[in-house]
């Protein structure tokens, strides 16, 4: 944050405006003589009496962001008159998203260049006697006494060598494993 500067040198919006810097000068602190572009660009976009209300509304330790702010903006909409900040944020988030595509294309070239690395022997699928072996709890099938949905709920598909989890009930009660019960 610049001070006031000496009587002698008026601050930079004091000298724009063409008016006599007092010592109590509230765009002092904020434009330096050194910099009179960034007031004539904020007075050409904002207006000088616009931001001196905006500077007297703001506590005094948030006024020197948003003069930043307002002479980012106002540079931005001398360089764009249109668009002002909005194309330099458009134009960095197209910029985000080209290098996004690229660095998923790199991420995917060296995914494909990892996986060509991986050695192609791997072990033989097992054949049809271990799959046999590793079949759940087999009995024979009887086709004479399937039972299907019955009103305790027993269910047993046609075809299906094996119990199903839910109809694992060697006794033959069909109350015992979930099926419906009497209450």
């Amino acid at each position: 944050m610049a001070s006031s500067s000496s009587y002698n040198s008026p601050c930079a919006a004091c000298k724009f405006l063409r008016r006599k810097c007092m010592p109590g000068c509230i765009f002092a602190p904020y434009f330096p003589p050194e910099e009179p572009q960034k007031f004539a660009n904020v007075h050409k976009i904002f207006g000088a009496s616009n931001v001196t209300k905006l500077l007297n509304e703001l506590p005094p330790h948030q006024r020197e962001d948003a003069v930043n702010s307002l002479a980012y903006e106002a540079e931005a909409r001398v360089r764009d008159p249109v668009y002002g900040c909005v194309g330099a944020i458009s134009f960095l988030q197209r910029q985000v998203q080209r290098l996004q595509k690229e660095l998923d294309a790199a991420n995917s070239d060296l995914i494909h260049y990892a996986c060509s690395e991986i050695p192609t022997a791997l072990p033989a699928p097992p054949g049809p006697s271990s799959i046999q072996s590793m079949a759940p709890r087999q009995r024979p099938i009887d086709h004479y006494n399937r039972r299907m949905g019955n009103e305790e709920g027993y269910y047993e598909a046609p075809g299906v060598p094996y119990n199903l989890p839910w109809n694992d009930n060697p006794s033959g009660d069909n109350n015992a494993g979930g099926g419906a019960s009497n209450m």
